[in-house]
């Protein structure tokens, strides 16, 4: 386990393009499980995910090959429906091979997931939406056992707009007999990428990014080529890594149309925009102004993801701010530890009070979590003095060579 050192107080100015989306390539990846053919992928991050994702694919017997920032899967020799209890424990995202591998076997047997240790995420909405596809579903000490004689198209709707949920019922349903709608279905732009992935292999998939998702069965997929889309979280953490500094950031292979929620919390604190097609240029005040209250909440809302780097920006605003987190009860991790660097934080349940400080200091601390780990990024950059950031297994989840890019923006960080 390696440890980032950060030497704070430098401004983060210059020029970042934005790697493909974590929570769009896992889901794609799985996908190609159900392709008769090969698919190409382009703009895969290098992450401990997608390795992880890879893997899977390996052990069900496809063929994986890397060249830079290109994924190639090759699924015709896939000779297993079952992913070992080792990898799930380590990705919980890894349960959204479920639904392509039922797809394509008719049936499938995966332990119960793991992940970063945010709260629970109950995959209860997963296996209801594939019980409304006809899927026989059993649990037994600790697996889920799925099979099938048929997968039939039919109603599903989600109590809560869930994005795995969604995305495995859409997995399943693409190659059902039959006509398939998902109602209250989860509206995020990583779905709307899972949809057109599809639909380029020969499904028919309609509706995506709306609450209503239609989907008409066909008998195969093909093999298809294919651009991930940039990550809105890590274009959004950059953009407050800048803003935390003072600096000037420009972020290439964006769609600012994704980030709006975010952008807008940016704007009230006082920070200079400029967006175009595909680049966000931004501008930091002297001093940041503190935000009202942020209220996590599915697409198009605030994001739970950014919650708590934003929250590191709110450590050094003028002002107080007020954080409620409303999809993960266990997504404060990170407020002890920006605590130890002087952050004056008090939680109460799923609600956080941030009084904004002059300084932080550096310290030494741990990320728990992936996104919390971000946040501790943020804030050493900001820091007087050193910061070393212990956890990094976490933070490079979901963030392909945070340092570099970091680097060469005028921060002085290092890996241990």
């Amino acid at each position: 386990m390696g440890k980032l050192v950060i030497d704070g107080g430098n401004k983060i100015s210059g020029e970042i393009g934005v790697q493909g989306a974590k929570n769009a390539v896992l889901p794609i990846l799985a996908a190609t499980v159900m392709a008769d053919g090969v698919c190409t992928l382009k703009n895969c991050p290098y992450l401990r995910d997608v390795d992880k994702t890879d893997l899977v694919l390996e052990r069900l017997g496809c063929r994986v090959h890397r060249a830079g920032n290109t994924v190639t899967v090759d699924t015709r020799g896939m000779c297993d429906c079952k992913i070992c209890e080792d990898l799930m424990r380590e990705m919980r995202s890894s349960i959204i091979f479920l639904g392509a591998i039922i797809s394509r076997c008719k049936k499938a047997v995966v332990s119960m997931p793991g992940g970063c240790p945010i709260g629970l995420r109950p995959i209860d909405l997963h296996l209801k939406a594939l019980r409304e596809l006809g899927v026989d579903i059993q649990e037994e000490h600790g697996y889920i056992k799925c099979s099938t004689d048929k997968i039939v198209g039919g109603n599903i709707h989600l109590d809560f707009p869930s994005v795995g949920a969604t995305e495995n019922a859409m997995l399943a349903a693409v190659c059902a007999e039959g006509f398939t709608t998902i109602t209250n279905a989860a509206r995020e732009p990583e779905i709307v990428d899972l949809g057109n992935f599809l639909n380029c292999m020969g499904a028919k998939v309609r509706g995506m990014g709306g609450s209503v998702i239609k989907i008409e069965g066909v008998s195969k997929l093909h093999g298809a080529e294919y651009t991930i889309m940039p990550d809105r979280i890590v274009a959004a953490t950059y953009l407050a890594a800048s803003a935390i500094t003072g600096g000037e950031i420009c972020l290439k292979n964006v769609n600012p149309r994704d980030m709006v929620a975010m952008l807008h919390v940016l704007l009230d604190m006082g920070v200079q925009l400029r967006i175009e097609k595909d680049k966000i240029i931004q501008k930091a005040p002297k001093k940041l102004e503190s935000i009202h209250i942020v209220r996590t909440m599915p697409y198009p809302g605030f994001p739970t993801d950014i919650q708590s780097p934003f929250m590191a920006l709110a450590t050094v605003a003028r002002g107080t701010s007020i954080f409620i987190e409303n999809i993960f009860e266990n997504r404060f991790q990170h407020v002890d530890e920006l605590t130890r660097m002087g952050a004056d934080i008090k939680v109460e349940g799923r609600s956080a009070v941030v009084r904004g400080v002059n300084a932080l200091q550096g310290a030494n601390v741990v990320a728990r979590e992936l996104r919390g780990g971000a946040a501790l990024v943020v804030a050493a950059l900001a820091a007087n003095g050193t910061t070393t950031i212990g956890g990094t297994e976490f933070i490079d989840r979901g963030y392909e060579n945070i340092e570099k890019y970091l680097l060469e923006c005028g921060a002085k960080i290092r890996r241990e």
